[in-house]
């Protein structure tokens, strides 16, 4: 399950996920929401945290990922990882030199820190 994360400023989106992330959750939640966001800006920010119930993402959640990333290459100015997961840290580290955003990993215990560095002006 994903849920929306409140209270952050425009041109920026935060999401949690809990239990095992699913196609339809992409497609119910984050696909509508990073759509709406690029119709009003050009460049986006993500603050994306998995809850400590998070359990994984099936094949077609990491595919709806994958195609979202690919249709806004370039529109991606921070993205904040907030994971305790190793292989979900390690391969966001793997991957991150693929993607032309500012991208940080944070522990579940930064959350704050997190959220201040994603909604920071840029300097």
């Amino acid at each position: 399950m994903i849920e929306q994360i409140e209270g952050l400023p425009a041109g920026t989106l935060g999401f949690r996920a809990h239990g095992q992330v699913t196609a339809a959750d992409y497609e119910r939640v984050i696909v509508p929401d990073v759509e709406a966001a690029f119709a009003l800006n050009r460049k986006l920010r993500v603050l994306y945290i998995t809850a400590a119930d998070f359990t994984g993402f099936d094949p077609g959640a990491m595919w709806d990922d994958a195609k979202m990333g690919m249709r806004h290459f370039s529109g991606w100015d921070r993205v904040a990882l907030v994971s305790d997961v190793p292989w979900l840290r390690a391969t966001t580290s793997a991957m991150s030199f693929m993607i032309p955003a500012e991208i940080r990993l944070f522990h579940l215990s930064e959350q704050d820190e997190a959220k201040r560095w994603i909604t920071e002006s840029a300097a």
